[in-house]
């Protein structure tokens, strides 16, 4: 049997920038232990995949060690797949059922919108070993949902971090935004994130990030639109639209690689 599996750069429009995601499409479910063995093999921060499921699309996410219960990179990657192979209807948004709820992905222009749960920041305090692993002092420390938020004092701090990615990993959290006001006029924030616990060291683009940071950086700034950048080596440009108790979250993605699994 032959299963069609795609690779996609998102949050880009330049290929071998942004972050590589892995999109299996099924046609019939498949056990979880297999599903975890192809994300291992495909060795992605995220391995999407897609099962047809009463007018929408299950939508399961792993990492090469951890299955995770929201990402964004992967879900724009699957939305830019059902489109581009025609799989769903180009002018209508594309439900999704996952473990976060129902998420949904339409088109404005040529960028692809993702509709995702806002997850409010609670201020506090940063566990002690934070700063010794990220080798800087922290500013201020929130938590949302599973992730840890520390906020450093500048984007040139944030670039240079080079974490003690065993300390980190320490930290019994999912991963670990950092951010920072950006530098340039083009960006309203700047972040990294670090998930050495679920199998991802440093992500590339982080969308589901966004959920928590884009609410951090509103309040902040006073203002429900904002543009982001993740500065990882390979970089990547999030468009973040606070809308109640949502966040909607812009970008781009193009095709890399097309294949099949043969096995």
């Amino acid at each position: 049997m032959s299963i069609p599996l795609l690779q996609v750069d998102a949050f880009t429009e330049t290929p071998f920038a942004g972050n590589p995601a892995a999109v299996c499409l099924l046609d019939a479910a498949r056990p979880e232990p297999w599903m975890q063995a192809v994300a291992r093999e495909m060795n992605l921060s995220e391995t999407a995949f897609l099962l047809p499921e009463a007018g929408a699309f299950r939508l399961r996410w792993f990492t090469p060690s951890v299955e995770v219960a929201l990402c964004g990179h992967a879900t724009l990657a699957s939305a830019h797949v059902l489109w581009e192979e025609r799989l769903a209807p180009r002018d209508a948004p594309i439900p999704f059922e996952t473990a976060s709820g129902r998420l949904e992905a339409r088109r404005e222009g040529a960028e692809i919108v993702l509709d995702f749960p806002l997850l409010a920041p609670r201020e506090g305090t940063a566990p002690a070993s934070l700063a010794a692993a990220l080798g800087c002092e922290i500013r201020n420390a929130a938590f949302a949902g599973q992730d840890l938020l520390a906020e450093v004092s500048s984007e040139a701090v944030l670039r240079g971090l080079r974490p003690d990615m065993g300390r980190l990993a320490a930290i019994p959290v999912r991963g670990i935004s950092v951010t920072a006001r950006s530098e340039s006029p083009d960006f309203d924030y700047v972040c990294r994130f670090f998930a050495p616990a679920s199998g991802v060291p440093e992500d590339p683009v982080t969308g589901s990030a966004q959920c928590s940071l884009g609410p951090y950086w509103a309040g902040r700034l006073g203002r429900s639109e904002l543009r982001a950048f993740q500065a990882s080596s390979r970089g990547g440009t999030i468009q973040v639209r606070i809308e109640g108790d949502r966040v909607h979250l812009g970008g781009r993605a193009v095709t890399v690689l097309r294949g099949s699994l043969s096995v």
